[in-house]
Formats: structure tokens, C-alpha cells, sequence
């Protein structure tokens, strides 16, 4: 049997081990070392809100995510990202469901219970694929010019019209004249909160096609985001994608549409990410999940008198 480990002064300890594997999540097939890491802990029954955010600035991934029962779904996850808890991310639904799926929890389609709802989820081998909810909109307040300048480019740079949309969280989603204009971008850190979303979130995806007589094809994106005096670039944006298809659909572009997107280049993490827009106006975004390793770590959990 396990000697109870030993507190500061002298107490003893009851541990708890707690399993949680790695993920990368819109990964390139075949390559591990790609796509959006996620930490995904198996069992996050007994732990508080701020066990679980202390555990996910801990392992200081862009989230980790804690799957717990649900009455309503396969899985309940709540998501963490250092800082804050979030009530919907593309990827972390992707890498939990995958998760889910290994641990007996559900198969290739089943449901999670998240903060924005019930999520639909569903999977063709090691390819994952959401439903989002339906989009809401609403033009940015801030001037052409001004927005060009924060993300560091040029008014002629934006084109048709930025909105912030809502498919589960809030983003400020930018249409930009071509994939030079994307890798241009570089949002000032000190203008960059100029843009919030309802919930006081500063955030911007821009996107532009890899050839501008494709239409619906290979798209490059890239998505920005504070962390204290800086700004962040996200590997792969699943809850932006999903936003994207919000995007065309206030746009009323052709259904139905398919777009292939590529994210990031920028930050050395290749990412491939797949946009659908049903004739039913339904949004879907899938990828590849790859499970890269496994592991627990111990917790004391209270004390008890010797």
C-alpha cells in the first residue's frame, strides 16, 4: 500500500493520481509534431474550478480540457486556457471527443456537454468532424483604417466587410486581398484591445484565398490573440473556422462551399483544417487527431489527522 506522502508540516496527504493524455488536433497526416496541442485529463470529478485552472496554467498549453458525466451528452468537458475558462473551442472539442471515444465514453458519433451547448460530434477513422451552432453577427465599431492599422496593414489590405460572429464564442473575423497581406499581418500589442468582443475579448482572425480564382478552396489563415503586453498567434482556430462559416453565411456566398485552410505556418506548427457549409446553412469543421502520449500527475487532496 501507498505511504501517504508528508504536507509541509508534517501532515498526511491523500493523493490523487489524475490521467490525462496528449493530443495534437488538426494535425497533417502522418506528422505527430503538428497541429494544436491539448491536454485532455480523463476524470475531472472532484476537482474545483481552481484545481482545474491551476492545472492548465501548469501544463501552459492554449487549452486543456477536463471531461466529467453529463445527463445531457456523452461527456461534459469544461476547457481552460492558462488564464481563463472558455465555454467553446474548436479544438479542444475535437481532442476531447477523441479522448471520449478511447476511454469506452462514446463512438464515432456521440455528444459533449460544453458551457455553449450540446455539441455534435462525429468521426471517420482519426478524422474529426463538429457541428457548430447556428451563426450570429454584427459589424465591428471601429473604422476600416483603423482596424488595417491595429492588425499592421493597409486599408487597401481589408476587403468586403470585417464582422464579429458568434457560433459558440465571439471573433472578429477579417477578409484580406491575398495571402501576402496574411503573412503581413502583425497587430500592435498597445492597439490591439482597441478590438473587443462582448465579452471584452480581444481577438481577430483574418483569412484570404491561396488563389483569389479559386473561390471556395485553399484558404490561408492566421488568429491573434493578447496574453498580458503581448500578442499570441494560435496554431489552429477550430471555434474561428466555425465562425468563418458564419462569415459566408452573412455574406450569402455559394452553398455549398467547402474550404481547405491552412494555419500556423507563422508559428512553426503546420495546422490543416476543413470548412463545410451545408445547402442547410449547417457548419461543420474537421481534422486529424493524433494522440501523442499519455501520462498522471499526483495531487494531494485535504489532509488527515495522524
Amino acid at each position: 500500500m501507498r505511504r501517504p506522502a508528508m504536507g509541509a508540516h508534517g501532515e498526511a496527504c491523500l493523493m490523487s493520481r489524475l490521467a490525462f493524455r496528449l493530443v495534437n488536433v488538426f494535425a497533417l497526416p502522418g506528422v505527430p509534431l503538428s497541429g494544436n496541442p491539448l491536454c485532455v485529463f480523463e476524470d475531472g470529478r472532484g476537482l474545483d474550478t481552481q484545481t482545474m485552472q491551476a492545472l492548465a496554467r501548469q501544463f501552459n498549453l492554449s487549452e486543456t480540457t477536463f471531461l466529467l458525466p453529463s445527463e445531457r451528452a456523452n461527456a461534459r468537458v469544461r476547457i481552460f486556457t492558462p488564464g481563463y475558462e472558455m465555454p467553446f473551442a474548436g479544438h479542444p472539442t475535437l481532442g476531447s471527443a477523441a479522448v471520449c471515444r478511447a476511454l469506452g465514453l462514446g463512438g464515432d458519433t456521440l455528444q459533449l456537454e460544453m458551457a455553449a451547448g450540446i455539441i455534435p460530434v462525429s468521426a471517420l477513422g482519426a478524422r474529426w468532424t463538429l457541428t457548430a451552432n447556428a451563426p450570429r453577427w454584427r459589424d465591428p465599431d471601429i473604422a476600416r483604417e483603423r482596424l488595417a492599422g491595429l492588425l499592421g496593414l493597409e486599408a487597401e489590405d481589408l476587403i468586403e466587410r470585417p464582422l464579429w460572429v458568434h457560433t459558440g464564442r465571439e471573433q472578429l473575423i477579417v477578409p484580406l486581398s491575398c495571402v501576402a497581406a496574411v503573412r503581413r499581418a502583425a497587430p500592435d500589442p498597445q492597439l490591439f484591445e482597441q478590438v473587443r468582443s462582448a465579452e471584452g475579448a480581444s481577438m481577430a482572425y483574418v483569412f484570404a484565398p491561396e488563389d483569389v480564382r479559386a473561390g471556395a478552396g485553399r484558404y490561408l489563415a492566421r488568429f491573434f490573440f493578447p496574453l498580458g503586453r503581448s500578442v499570441l498567434e494560435d496554431p489552429a482556430t477550430g471555434s474561428a473556422t466555425a465562425n468563418l462559416g458564419g462569415w459566408w453565411l452573412a455574406m450569402a456566398r455559394s452553398l455549398p462551399a467547402t474550404l481547405s485552410l491552412s494555419q500556423g505556418e507563422a508559428v512553426q506548427r503546420p495546422s490543416a483544417l476543413q470548412l463545410e457549409v451545408g445547402t442547410d446553412r449547417a457548419i461543420r469543421v474537421s481534422g486529424e487527431v493524433i494522440e501523442l502520449g499519455r501520462g498522471s500527475v499526483e495531487l494531494g487532496r485535504g489532509s488527515v489527522d495522524l
